[in-house]
C-alpha cells in the first residue's frame, strides 16, 4: 500500500506545494500484524459486552417504554450501516486510526479531524465512566482507589503487546458470556413473588414514559453499547490479512452482540416489572435477585466486574491507536506517535491515554458521561458513512444507500440525545476546531 498521505511525498522535505504541512522526517514506526478472525472477534465482542450490557437497559427503558425492543433494533439497524461501512474502509485502508484516517483519505483532513477528536475525548470519558463501574461492583466503599488501580493495570497490559491484550480479552469475554447466559436462564425460570427485593441502589432513572417518543434517544443510548466493533478498525494496521479479516470480524462481532442485546431487552422486560426496569441501577442483578436462582448474584457481580475489565481493556488499545493517527499526521504532539521496539505498541499514547484516564477519575464524576461518549462516537460514525459513500469499488452488499441511511441515523440519534449531552460534546468538538486552526494557522 502506498505510504503517501494527502499529496504529500514520503520525505516531507521542503519544496511542498502551497497549503500542505510537512510530514515528519523519518518514516513511521509500523506495528505488527498478529490478530487474526477469532481474536479480532473477540476484541468486538467484549467490547460490545463490556460494561453497557449492565448498566444501559435501565435509562434505555426509562425513555422508551414498553418499546425498549424497538429501541434495540433501530441501534442495530443503523449499527449495521456503520459496520458496513467501517468494514469496507478498514479494508482499504488498513491503518491504526479508524475513521480518522478514512475520513483524511476519502474526505479531507477536517472531517477526519472531527471524527478522530470526537473519538478520542469521548472514549477517554468513557474509560473513565467504565473504570468506575468496575469499582462499584466490587467495592463501592472504594470505587474510584479501585478504578485506578484497574486503569494502572490494564494499561500494563497493554503495553505487553496486543497478543497479551487478545488473550486476556477471550478470558474476560468467557466469564461475561457465562453471566450473561446465567442471568437468561434465570429470568426464564420465572420471577418472585411481586414484592421481591432489588439489589440495586435507589432509582436513578425516572418511570417510564407514555407513547413512542423516547424510542430516538433510547437507541442512541443503546448504540454506545452497539459501537464496540470501532476497536476492531482501529486495530486495522495489527491484523493478519486485513482484507478478509476485518470485514468478517465486525459483523461477526456486531450479529453476536445484537442477538444477545435483543434476546436480553425481551426477558428483562417479561421479567422485571416495569417500574422496576426503568428505575433499576443494575438490572441484570435485579433480573437474578428476584428469580430461583438468586443465590447466584454474587456470580453476576463478579462478571459485571470482568465485563468491565474487558471493555476498559479494548477502550484504552482503541484510543491509544487512535491517539497513535492523530500524532502520526501532527493533529496532536508528535511523539504520541512513538512505537516501542520491543513489543510493538504505541507506548507514549497508551501512558497518555491512562494518564488522563486517570486524572478524570481523581477529578470529576464521570458517571454522567455515557450521553456526552454517545454523542461523539455518533457523529464519529457519521464521518463513516460519507467517507464510505465516496468509495467507488462496492461489494454487493454495501450500497450506496446504506451509507445514506447511517448517516442520517447517526445525526438524528446524536441530535435526539439529552440536551445536556448534545450542548456539552458540541462545546468539546468546537473546541477541538478551534484549536487545530489556530495551529494550522501559526505553522503556515
Amino acid at each position: 500500500m502506498a505510504t503517501r498521505h494527502n499529496g504529500t511525498g514520503p520525505s516531507g522535505r521542503r519544496g511542498r506545494r502551497p497549503g500542505h504541512r510537512p510530514v515528519p522526517q523519518r518514516p513511521h514506526q509500523r506495528l505488527q500484524r498478529r490478530l487474526g478472525v477469532f481474536d479480532s472477534t473477540a476484541i468486538g465482542l467484549g467490547s460490545m459486552l463490556g460494561a453497557g450490557v449492565f448498566v444501559v437497559f435501565s435509562p434505555a427503558a426509562a425513555l422508551a417504554g414498553p418499546l425498549l425492543t424497538l429501541a434495540v433494533a433501530v441501534a442495530g439497524a443503523i449499527a449495521y450501516c456503520n459496520a458496513v461501512a467501517s468494514a469496507q474502509l478498514a479494508a482499504r485502508y488498513p491503518d491504526s486510526g479508524g475513521t480518522y484516517v478514512y475520513g483524511r483519505r476519502q474526505l479531507g483532513e477536517w472531517p477526519g479531524f472531527i471524527a478522530g477528536w470526537g473519538f478520542v475525548t469521548g472514549k477517554t470519558a468513557s474509560c473513565a465512566a467504565v473504570a468506575l463501574t468496575f469499582g462499584h461492583y466490587v467495592a463501592p466503599a472504594y470505587a474510584t482507589p479501585l478504578a485506578v488501580a484497574a486503569v494502572v493495570v490494564l494499561t500494563g497490559v497493554n503495553l505487553l503487546g496486543i497478543t497479551r491484550t487478545a488473550l486476556l480479552t477471550r478470558v474476560l469475554l468467557a466469564v461475561v458470556l457465562a453471566t450473561v447466559v446465567f442471568v437468561a436462564v434465570a429470568s426464564l425460570l420465572g420471577p418472585h413473588p411481586a414484592g421481591a427485593p432489588a439489589v440495586s441502589a435507589a432509582p436513578a432513572y425516572p418511570a417510564a414514559p407514555s407513547g413512542g417518543w423516547g424510542v430516538l434517544p433510547a437507541a442512541g443510548l443503546m448504540f454506545f453499547a452497539f459501537a464496540g466493533y470501532a476497536r476492531i478498525a482501529t486495530l486495522g494496521e495489527e491484523v493478519k490479512d486485513p482484507a478478509r479479516t476485518i470485514p468478517r470480524a465486525i459483523l461477526a462481532a456486531l450479529a453476536g452482540a445484537f442477538v444477545i442485546y435483543l434476546g436480553l431487552a425481551v426477558l428483562l422486560q417479561w421479567h422485571l416489572p416495569p417500574g422496576q426496569l426503568a428505575g433499576s441501577t443494575a438490572p441484570l442483578l435485579d433480573a437474578v435477585a428476584a428469580s430461583r436462582l438468586s443465590g447466584g448474584v454474587p456470580f453476576v457481580q463478579a462478571g459485571a466486574a470482568a465485563a468491565c475489565l474487558g471493555a476498559l481493556l479494548a477502550l484504552i488499545t482503541g484510543v491509544g491507536r487512535t491517539t497513535l493517527a492523530m500524532a502520526r499526521e501532527r493533529d496532536l504532539p508528535g511523539p504520541l506517535a512513538l512505537v516501542g521496539r520491543g513489543h510493538s505498541v504505541p507506548f507514549v499514547a497508551e501512558l497518555a491515554v491512562g494518564a488522563a484516564v486517570v486524572i478524570l477519575l481523581l477529578s470529576t464524576n464521570v458517571m454522567t458521561v455515557v450521553g456526552f461518549s454517545s454523542f461523539g462516537v455518533l457523529i464519529y460514525y457519521a464521518v463513516t458513512n460519507a467517507a464510505a459513500f465516496t468509495l467507488a469499488g462496492r461489494p454487493w452488499h454495501a450500497p450506496r444507500w446504506l451509507n445514506v441511511l447511517g448517516f442520517v441515523g447517526c445525526l438524528v440519534l446524536a441530535v435526539t440525545l439529552p440536551p445536556a449531552s448534545v450542548l456539552f460534546m458540541a462545546a468539546v468538538l468546537a473546541a477541538g476546531v478551534a484549536g487545530r486552526f489556530l495551529v494550522e494557522r501559526a505553522r503556515r
